[in-house]
């Protein structure tokens, strides 16, 4: 892998991670585009821990309060009726679906569902879903009001992302609206859902990253150093920005590359493989 791919590349990781567009397939359709050949799925598992840790710096108040809650909550019962303690758990029985299924579909997730076809499908299909929860999601419940069983859906909303096209912000936003969520908590919460998935995920296929003529050590690095820092100033974009706008202009781009994507591949200037 050469470096003007793995600088690239985590820059799309970067910018597209928190967005409701699919980083995986982003970097899919990037790579297949402009440098002919897949970078694979774990390649993008462990770019993904470096976005992850731009979470826990920016939420790192927040995450600190989270784990300090339910660790107490675990021996004082008055804790246990906090709106914290309860997000964690949320937080941790959220992330089984996607940890089981992962494992569960590993072979396919890095073969057959890395297929542009598919991704482009997913693009569009997504895309409308997420238009149709922007436009009838009543978006009044903050995320103070979240509930173990909202923890559960969004936990298995987030699964769906293991399908590259389908994004894991885009996943648990689109459930979050029509579950009735306020736009910010929605995206908030699909924040703090994805940073043990990720960080799991990451560390369990790096040694996948560097089989074959894959990115050295010091080439990864770089590339998750990358993501990290283009994807803190995205968190603090994206959160101002759903405050008082809505998600339709990712509806749109989100539609747009997957029929631009579609037409590529029908007229065989990319190969779906």
């Amino acid at each position: 892998m050469s470096w003007l791919e793995v600088i690239v590349l985590g820059l799309v990781q970067g910018l597209t991670e928190f967005l409701p567009i699919s980083s995986s397939g982003h970097l899919r359709i990037v790579s297949g585009v402009f440098f002919g050949h897949d970078p694979g799925a774990a390649f993008t598992a462990v770019t993904q821990i470096g976005t992850e840790l731009a979470v826990i710096v920016y939420f790192a108040k927040d995450i600190g309060n989270l784990v300090v809650t339910w660790f107490r909550g675990l021996r004082d019962p008055e804790v246990r009726a906090t709106q914290e303690y309860r997000m964690a758990w949320m937080v941790i029985i959220g992330t089984i679906p996607i940890g089981v299924l992962g494992v569960l579909f590993k072979d396919q997730i890095e073969t057959v569902a890395r297929n542009l076809w598919l991704i482009a499908t997913t693009l569009v299909v997504f895309g409308v879903l997420l238009g149709l929860a922007e436009r009838f999601g009543t978006q009044e419940r903050p995320v103070e009001k979240l509930t173990m069983r909202d923890g559960i859906i969004l936990g298995f909303a987030q699964a769906m992302a293991l399908i590259p096209g389908v994004s894991r912000s885009g996943g648990t936003i689109t459930v979050g609206l029509f579950l009735g969520l306020q736009r910010a908590a929605a995206v908030r919460f699909s924040f703090l859902l994805a940073i043990p998935a990720v960080f799991a995920s990451g560390l369990f296929t790096l040694p996948d990253v560097f089989a074959g003529d894959g990115p050295s050590p010091f080439q990864m690095i770089v590339a998750v150093v990358v993501a990290g820092v283009v994807g803190y100033a995205v968190i603090a974009w994206l959160l101002k920005f759903v405050e008082k706008n809505t998600v339709y202009v990712f509806v749109a781009y989100r539609i747009a590359l997957g029929v631009a994507l579609m037409a590529a591949l029908a007229i065989g200037a990319v190969s779906a493989t």
